[in-house]
């Protein structure tokens, strides 16, 4: 059976000072809140370490929102995944869809991404997404294919089947536009039948998949109630504690 995962992704934005904040107000939110749903927030770099305090001894886990292939090196501004480690991560995304349209990432370094973030036992949560264009022109499927071939190229079976994929399409990131639930399933089934064709049958049952793009607490239980929609990745949304909570609590 696959969990469901609820993870917040704040981008640039909160300060640690706002970060304790935010944080102190969703845990007040979700009480003893303890399921069915996993929940990650996943801060800017500059308040992981605050993040990671806040969250001892509570239910929710740390993720970060981009990572090195390095462990050390000459890579100024950059963070590894032994950093990420270090404090506590559990999660980071990568191949956001920002990552690739701002900072020109493509399939073979988000691959690398995804390798490097495994041997430090860090789980990946992979982006894929097709752009407005794309999916006009009936191609998301297409895109979809080459995105997954080329962040997964090298795993094993096992690795897939304890990572997450998020389906994140470009033109509802941040824009207030969402696919419909039957949109959102119809891709989601499809990344599991790739990922069946790829790794098997039961890498493809394993393998959770979430829904990201403009989701709320408006539209997150239809969302989440589809079969092979198995939690959200949030942007907006999870910089309100009480919409962020309403989110989680919509899991099924």
């Amino acid at each position: 059976m696959r969990i469901p995962l609820i993870a917040g992704n704040w981008k640039m934005h909160n300060t640690a000072a706002r970060t304790r904040e935010l944080l102190g107000a969703l845990l007040h939110e979700l009480g003893d809140y303890s399921g069915p749903a996993e929940v990650a927030v996943c801060p800017p770099f500059t308040s992981l370490a605050a993040a990671a305090e806040c969250l001892q001894n509570t239910s929710l886990v740390l993720g970060a929102q981009n990572m090195h292939y390095e462990e050390k090196g000459a890579y100024t501004g950059e963070i590894s995944p032994l950093m990420l480690a270090e404090l506590g991560c559990r999660y980071v995304i990568l191949g956001h869809s920002e990552r690739r349209q701002y900072f020109g990432e493509d399939d073979a370094l988000v691959s690398r991404k995804v390798q490097a973030a495994l041997r430090y036992g860090l789980v990946p949560i992979l982006c894929v997404g097709e752009l407005l264009e794309q999916r006009q022109a009936r191609v998301t499927e297409a895109v979809i294919r080459i995105q997954l071939a080329g962040g997964l190229a090298g795993l094993t079976p096992q690795q897939v089947a304890g990572l997450v994929i998020a389906y994140e399409p470009v033109w509802a990131i941040g824009t207030g536009r969402t696919a419909s639930p039957a949109d959102a399933q119809q891709v989601n089934a499809y990344i599991r039948q790739v990922v069946a064709e790829f790794f098997g049958d039961a890498a493809a049952q394993a393998v959770r998949i979430l829904y990201g793009g403009s989701v709320n607490a408006g539209n997150a239980a239809e969302l989440l109630g589809q079969a092979d929609v198995d939690g959200a990745l949030v942007g907006g949304a999870s910089l309100d504690a009480a919409g962020f909570a309403a989110i989680v609590r919509a899991a099924r």
